[in-house]
């Protein structure tokens, strides 16, 4: 019964990172492959850790961390919080040739609310478009982001002024053939 509730533990952390990453859908269908030092689940609690040099991969999903914990509520959905220095996600995106990357000391997942949200030296990276900030909040059903720093604008370990700071590259135009002149 225990193996069982660790594979279940364990598909549900793959489908809690999976979501609001637009991830590559074929990862669904992956195998889940974890590694770590250590694991121990509380099937009463519906909890399991796992601790030390945590790396979680299920086809393009690769997640890093020193700890993950993840929970599971009276209804079945899912929180995960995953903590390192620095702990880390990368997912390629559905259906385009990039991937989705993010970083911070601490990340939370809401399972119920379909969010992210990424602590303390927080950067979340999409092709060579970036961003930077002490906090990052990722809501996948609205397709919005929010990144703060810290509130007082005073330094921080990341941010030298207390400021967000975005690089956005310019998207290639498409060339229209009537748009050229001889």
């Amino acid at each position: 019964m225990k193996s069982f509730f660790i594979m279940v533990f364990l598909a549900m952390v793959a489908m809690l990172f999976m979501r609001p990453v637009l991830a590559e859908r074929a990862d669904r269908d992956k195998p889940i492959h974890l590694e770590s030092d250590q694991a121990t689940v509380q099937d009463a609690n519906k909890l399991a850790t796992f601790t030390g040099n945590v790396v979680f991969t299920q086809g393009t999903l690769v997640i890093r961390a020193d700890k993950m914990t993840v929970k599971e509520d009276a209804n079945g959905f899912q929180y995960a919080t995953a903590f390192g220095n620095l702990a880390s996600f990368r997912q390629k995106r559905d259906g385009k040739d990039d991937y989705i990357e993010g970083w911070s000391e601490r990340m939370e997942y809401d399972g119920k609310a379909d969010k992210v949200q990424l602590f303390k030296k927080a950067r979340l990276k999409r092709g060579h478009d970036e961003v930077h900030g002490d906090y990052i909040a990722y809501d996948a059903i609205n397709e919005f982001f929010q990144v703060t720093s810290s509130n007082n604008g005073t330094s921080t370990q990341t941010n030298a002024d207390g400021r967000v700071r975005a690089v956005i590259q310019p998207k290639k135009k498409e060339q229209n053939p009537k748009d050229e002149s001889p």
